[in-house]
C-alpha cells in the first residue's frame, strides 16, 4: 500500500513485536526490521513494516475507542481473511494476536499491497480516460462485494438481518444526543427527518463495507484495477446502497466542502463519469435494474449524519468543545453539511452532473453546481440581515454603503474562487456558461454583487477588458476586478428620448491635452455608493460628424472629478434601490478630465456600445429567468397552502392555468436566452444582435407576467413589503426600458429578420 509515511518510533516496544513475528513468520532476529506509522489514511493506527525479504502493514485497535459500532480486531481480521479466500480483492490477513502484552494492545498483521492510493479526489495528474477507468473499477468492486453470498461467507453472528436504516439511524442519534455537550440544531433536524423518511424497504442485506471511498482503494500500479479494498473495521451487514451513496457523495457535497470523510470536487471534472453513469455501471454488474434503487438521497443524507457524529466524537468537538482548536470552526462545518444534507433531501434528487448540460462545458457545470451551493448556505441566510440593515439606516447617509455582511460574503466568494463569473477571459466560462450562473443569482437581489458580478460594474469591466488602454486597465479595471472600487454608467439623459442616441445633448469638447464634458446625465446606476470612483460617460463630439454612428465617444471620469456634482437618487416605483447604490441624476459642469481618458478613441462610442450591451442585456435576461423562477416557486407554495370556496387554490381550473402558463413562459425565455448565449459564443456580438434583441424583449416580458400572476394570487400581500413580489416587480418592469426599450429591440429585430429573409430570397435565385 504505497502511501505516505512518518519515520517517527511507534510508541510500543518494537522488539517485542519483532519477536512475536519471528514466531508467527519466520521473521529472523537478525534481519532488518523497521516500523514506521502511517500519517494519513485510516482511522486505526497503521503501522509499515519492512524486513529484509517481506514487507507487512500492521493493524492495532486504538487505546480509546471513540466511534460505536467499530468491529473488534478479530473480527475485521476474520473479515478480511474471508474475502480473501473467496476472491475478492483485500491485502492477506496473516495473523491475529489478542496478547495486549505484545505492544500494548490487540492487532493484526496483513501482507503488504503494491500499488496507488489516490487522495486526491480529482485525479490531478491524469488523463481523463484514465479517471473514468479508475471510477468504473471501483464501482464494479463494490458490486463484486455485494454480490457475495453471505451465507457461503460463514461468517456467523456478524449478519444482522433487515432493519439496517432503522438502526443505523438509532444508533448514532442516540451517540450524537449522549455525548454532544452542545447542541447543533441542523444535526437535530437532519436526524428527525432521517428517522420519519425511512425507506419502505429496507430488507436487502449484504456485507457492507461502510467507509467504501477513493480513498481506501488500492489500484494496480499500471492498471485500472482495484487489487485491495482496505479499512473493514467499520463493515457490517445492511443496505448496500449505503456503500454506493457514500462513494458518489462528492458529486453532491459543494467543490469546496471538506469535513472528515466527506469531501466534495467532482462537479465537472473531466474524465470523472456522471454519477447516473456510475450507478448505472453498478446495477449492470449486480444484474438489477438500473431504477431500482430509491431513496439514494436518504442514504447521501444518511452517510453525512453518520460523519458527522463520528467526526464530533473523533475531535472531542461534541463532548468538550473548550479544549478542542478550532472547535467553533469545527462546529460551523458540521451545522453547514447538516443543512447541505437537508438540502439534498428536501429537493428531488438529480444527477449534479446531468443537471443543466444544454450547451455548457464542464468546467461551467462545476461553477453553477458551486454557485447554487454557495447561495445556499452563505447567501440566502444573510437576506433578512441585509433587508434590516436598509430599513435601520432609511434616513442615514450610511444607506449608501454595503452592509458589512455582503463585503464579508464578497470575500468568502473570493476565497472560494467564484469571483468574476461573467468575464470569459478571466474565469475561461462561455457566455452559455454563465448564463445558467446568472439565472441562478437573479433569485437573490444582491447575491450578483456577492460574486462581483453586479450591473453596470460587469459591462464597465468588459469595455475596460476590450478596448481599454494599458494605463486605463491597470489605474480603473484591475481594482474593479478586485473588487475595490465600484463604477457607474452614464448614457440616460432627462432632457431628451435617450433611446435614440442621436438625440444625446452630452457634449464633449477637446481642449489642449483635455476633454472638456458638460451634461446632465440620470439613471447613472450605482453612483451612490461610497466606493463609486469612476464613471464611463457617453458623449457626443462638439465637432461635425457626418457620421450618424461616428458622433459618439466613451469617456471615463473619476467621480471627484471637479465639477461631477450627485444631485438626487431616482426612485424606481417609489424605492431608492439602495441595495445596488441607486440610480442618479448626476450632472457634469465643466469637467476636465485627460485626452487619455478616452476609451478607444474619439467617435468610437457607437461602437463600444454595441459591444458592451450584448453581454450585458443576455446577464439581465437570465437574471429575469431566475427571478421568475423564484416567483413561480412562491406562487406554488401559496396555491397549495391556501384554500377558498372548499378546496385549495391550485384546483381552481385558472390558477392551474396560471401555473402552467408561467412553467410554459419560463421554459421557452431560457431556451431562448440559451440560443443568443451560444450564438454569442460561437458567432460574435454583431452576429448574435437578433438573438440578444429578441431575448431582451422576451425575458423582460416573461417576468413580468409571471411575476404579476404570482402577486394577483398573493392577493394584498402580493403588493407589500412580506412578500418580495412587489420588488420583483418592479425590476421586471423596468427590464421592459432599461437598456433599450422593447419598441426599440423590436423595430431591430423586425429590420434583420427582413434581412435574413432577403438573404434567402435571393440565395434561392
Amino acid at each position: 500500500m504505497e502511501d505516505k509515511t512518518v519515520s517517527i518510533q511507534p510508541h510500543f516496544n518494537v522488539g517485542n513485536l519483532q519477536r512475536y513475528l519471528s514466531m508467527k513468520l519466520g521473521v529472523s532476529n537478525d534481519d532488518t526490521f523497521t516500523v514506521r506509522q502511517y500519517s494519513v489514511g485510516q482511522s486505526n493506527p497503521t503501522f509499515f513494516i519492512q524486513t529484509t525479504s517481506n514487507s507487512y502493514v500492521l493493524k492495532m485497535r486504538p487505546r480509546d475507542e471513540l466511534i460505536p459500532g467499530v468491529q473488534k480486531m478479530e473480527t475485521e481480521y476474520l473479515i478480511q481473511k474471508t474475502l480473501f479466500s473467496a476472491g475478492f480483492p483485500v491485502p492477506k490477513a496473516i495473523c491475529y494476536c489478542s496478547d495486549v502484552e505484545v505492544i500494548g494492545t490487540e492487532f493484526y498483521v496483513m501482507d503488504h499491497v503494491k500499488g496507488r492510493i489516490f487522495r486526491d479526489l480529482q485525479l490531478r495528474g491524469l488523463s481523463p480516460a484514465e479517471r473514468t477507468a479508475l471510477h468504473v473499477a471501483m464501482v464494479e468492486a463494490l458490486a463484486k462485494l455485494h454480490s457475495l453470498n453471505l451465507a457461503s461467507l460463514k461468517l456467523e453472528g456478524f449478519e444482522k438481518g433487515p432493519g439496517y436504516c432503522r438502526r443505523q439511524v438509532s444508533l448514532w442519534t442516540k451517540t450524537y444526543k449522549t455525548s454532544a455537550h452542545r447542541e447543533i440544531p441542523a444535526v437535530i433536524e437532519l436526524s428527525d427527518w432521517l428517522m420519519n423518511n425511512l425507506p419502505e424497504k429496507d430488507d436487502e442485506v449484504t456485507l457492507i463495507h461502510e467507509d467504501y471511498r477513493l480513498q481506501n482503494i488500492v489500484f494496480h500500479p499500471t492498471e485500472a484495477r482495484v487489487i485491495a479494498v482496505l479499512d473493514w473495521e467499520s463493515s457490517t451487514t445492511g443496505n448496500p446502497l449505503i456503500d454506493l451513496a457514500f462513494l458518489l457523495a462528492p458529486f453532491y457535497w459543494p467543490k469546496s466542502f471538506n469535513i472528515g470523510m466527506i469531501l466534495g470536487g467532482l462537479q465537472g471534472v473531466e474524465g470523472v463519469p456522471a454519477a447516473s453513469d456510475l450507478i448505472s455501471v453498478y446495477c449492470r454488474c449486480r444484474g438489477i435494474p438500473s431504477d431500482s434503487l430509491p431513496q439514494l438521497n436518504f442514504f447521501l443524507a444518511l452517510s453525512a449524519f453518520k460523519v458527522l457524529v463520528a467526526q464530533g466524537l473523533m475531535t472531542h468537538v461534541l463532548q468538550e468543545p473548550t479544549n478542542v482548536p478550532n472547535a467553533d470552526q469545527l462546529l460551523q462545518n458540521m451545522e453547514l453539511l447538516a443543512k447541505i444534507a437537508l438540502q439534498r433531501v428536501k429537493r428531488p434528487l438529480t444527477d449534479p452532473r446531468r443537471d443543466a448540460q444544454l450547451l455548457q462545458t464542464g468546467r461551467g457545470h462545476g461553477v453553477l453546481q458551486q454557485v447554487k451551493d454557495f447561495i445556499w448556505l452563505y447567501v440566502l441566510p444573510a437576506e433578512q440581515e441585509v433587508v434590516e440593515y436598509y430599513q435601520k439606516h432609511v434616513h442615514s447617509p450610511q444607506r449608501w454603503n454595503t452592509p458589512q455582511i455582503m463585503e464579508d460574503l464578497k470575500e468568502k466568494a473570493k476565497e472560494v474562487g467564484l469571483w468574476n463569473l461573467f468575464l470569459p477571459a478571466v474565469n475561461g466560462l462561455t457566455q452559455v456558461d454563465y448564463a445558467y450562473i446568472a439565472e441562478e443569482t437573479g433569485r437573490c437581489f444582491f447575491a450578483p454583487e456577492v460574486f462581483n458580478c453586479q450591473a453596470p460594474d460587469t459591462a464597465n469591466m468588459e469595455v475596460l477588458h476590450m478596448f481599454g488602454s494599458e494605463e486605463q486597465k491597470k489605474k480603473w479595471l484591475e481594482p474593479l476586478l478586485r473588487g475595490e472600487i465600484r463604477s457607474c454608467f452614464c448614457m440616460t439623459e432627462p432632457g431628451v428620448p435617450s433611446s435614440d442616441e442621436a438625440n444625446m445633448e452630452c457634449i464633449l469638447h477637446r481642449d489642449e491635452e483635455d476633454y472638456v464634458i458638460n451634461s446632465t446625465k440620470w439613471w447613472c446606476s450605482g453612483a451612490g455608493n461610497p466606493k463609486c470612483k469612476v464613471a464611463v460617460v457617453m458623449c457626443r463630439s462638439s465637432r461635425d460628424v457626418s457620421s450618424r454612428h461616428g458622433q459618439h465617444s466613451m469617456i471615463l471620469v473619476p467621480m471627484e472629478t471637479p465639477g461631477v456634482k450627485l444631485i438626487r437618487p431616482l426612485t424606481v416605483f417609489g424605492q431608492d434601490d439602495a441595495i445596488h447604490g441607486g440610480h442618479f441624476e448626476v450632472h457634469f459642469e465643466n469637467v476636465r478630465v485627460p485626452a487619455s481618458n478616452i476609451i478607444l478613441g474619439e467617435g468610437r462610442g457607437f461602437e463600444i456600445a454595441q459591444r458592451r450591451l450584448g453581454p450585458g442585456r443576455l446577464h439581465h435576461s437570465m437574471r429575469a429567468v431566475g427571478l421568475a423562477e423564484h416567483a413561480l416557486e412562491l406562487l406554488c407554495q401559496r396555491a397549495a397552502s391556501r384554500q377558498t370556496f372548499g378546496k385549495k387554490l391550485h384546483q381552481h381550473e385558472v390558477v392551474a392555468h396560471w401555473i402552467a402558463e408561467s412553467r410554459l413562459m419560463i421554459e421557452q425565455t431560457r431556451l431562448l436566452t440559451l440560443y443568443a448565449a451560444h450564438s454569442l459564443d460561437t458567432l460574435g456580438s454583431r452576429a448574435a444582435r437578433k438573438q440578444v434583441a429578441m431575448i431582451k424583449v422576451a425575458a423582460a416580458r416573461m417576468s413580468c407576467k409571471v411575476v404579476d400572476i404570482a402577486i394577483q394570487l398573493h392577493g394584498a400581500a402580493g403588493v407589500s413589503q412580506d412578500f418580495p413580489l412587489a420588488q420583483m416587480y418592479s425590476y421586471a418592469r423596468t427590464l421592459r426600458i432599461a437598456d433599450g426599450p422593447d419598441e426599440v429591440h423590436l423595430s431591430s429585430i423586425a429590420s434583420l429578420e427582413l434581412k435574413d429573409q432577403l438573404r434567402k430570397s435571393q440565395a434561392k435565385l
